[in-house]
């Protein structure tokens, strides 16, 4: 799952406890973000009727240069390449409305649960990297290949008229059939097994009744916690008859992940990461979500923080640590609005986003796909 930081430029978060500039206090224990390393500082949505005034915006100086593009500009680039037939397309849509939630799924007593599973509190991310030994990187192997699997049975079902809730289901029965205990449920009080978010969803959609409609996209984000190891990944599907302009803004995103991970090898500056994501999806004027990636291991979510930005994570990667990249790519503007259900965020332009995710391995010679379905 993944977190959300400010973008320096928008002004447009409250002050949070996750604020970046408290990120990296030496030797302290914070509260971490959202899902997917994923930081809520979005801003509170405001309730029929509330009068009350926002809360005063969080300002971050710039880490890095602002390019010479402006983001507007490149919102215009995006649409003139993607043509005026999409562009009308995407006014037809309904806006994602939410539908009715169920009841949260029973997990049966012998099986395993993360530390944080009967506390409605974030957990805290401590700021040592895992490094991985032998017999730790096979039980990340299971958990990754676990969620990979899952992952890949919850896409067949994407269709018109299944319900989020259906997916939701059937990827929790598939997780405790296995023996595993599904990661997002009861995280900080999520509700649900797995993320869903559709078509402006930028992340952590919470499964509910609406129905899948045929030209819908939705990123479903799968993570199983087997053996004591948390395994995490995610890709956006296509429902039904997808427009063209949606189908490449999927494909990109899916290529700025694979340029990230190229990126990786021992010796590696985890800048690189960042760089490679960020220059493919200028080329197609897109903008970049920022949530980040995270360290994934026995901990849900620890550091490194995964940027898929120009360059802020400071250090260098080494052989055993495992991390997931995850890139976030939108039509539109990077402002969301958080739903009073705490999780979904939604972009304010009503734009489209998409995200993929792979949990990776460093290695001596390179790096390692661990949420690969074989």
């Amino acid at each position: 799952m993944a977190a959300r930081v400010p973008a320096a430029e928008l002004n447009l978060y409250p002050s949070s406890p996750f604020a970046a500039s408290r990120f990296r206090r030496q030797g302290a224990c914070l509260p971490f973000p959202r899902f997917l390393a994923r930081i809520p500082l979005l801003q509170p949505p405001l309730l029929a009727g509330d009068a009350a005034l926002p809360a005063p915006p969080l300002r971050v100086a710039p880490r890095t240069p602002r390019r010479p593009e402006e983001p507007n500009r490149i919102i215009r680039r995006a649409a003139e390449a993607q043509g005026s037939t999409g562009g009308a397309e995407r006014r037809r849509r309904e806006p994602l409305r939410r539908g009715t939630v169920s009841a949260r799924r029973s997990v049966p007593d012998y099986i395993p649960r993360p530390s944080y599973v009967g506390v409605d509190t974030i957990p805290d991310v401590c700021l040592d990297r895992q490094v991985h030994d032998g017999e730790s990187i096979m039980r990340m192997l299971d958990a990754c290949e676990l969620a990979a699997r899952v992952l890949q049975h919850a896409g067949t079902l994407v269709k018109p008229d299944v319900t989020t809730d259906d997916i939701d289901r059937a990827v929790h029965q598939m997780i405790i059939d296995a023996g595993a205990y599904p990661s997002p449920l009861g995280y900080g009080g999520f509700p649900k097994s797995v993320c869903t978010s559709v078509n402006e969803c930028t992340c952590h959609g919470i499964p509910d009744s609406r129905e899948l409609q045929d030209g819908d996209i939705i990123n479903i984000d799968v993570t199983v916690y087997l053996n004591g190891y948390h395994g995490d990944t995610s890709r956006t599907y296509l429902c039904g008859d997808v427009d063209e302009s949606t189908k490449q803004l999927v494909k990109v995103t899916e290529e700025c992940m694979m340029r990230g991970i190229s990126a990786c090898r021992h010796g590696a500056s985890f800048k690189e990461i960042g760089q490679r994501i960020s220059e493919h999806a200028s080329e197609y004027g897109y903008s970049i979500d920022p949530f980040v990636g995270h360290g994934v291991g026995k901990i849900f979510h620890c550091e490194p923080i995964i940027w898929s930005t120009y360059d802020y994570e400071p250090g260098f990667m080494v052989a055993g640590q495992t991390f997931t990249i995850e890139p976030t790519l939108s039509m539109g503007s990077t402002q969301c609005v958080l739903w009073d259900d705490g999780w979904t965020a939604v972009a304010t332009d009503g734009s489209l986003s998409a995200q993929f995710e792979h949990t990776v391995l460093v290695t001596r010679n390179g790096v390692e796909i661990l949420t690969e379905c074989p």
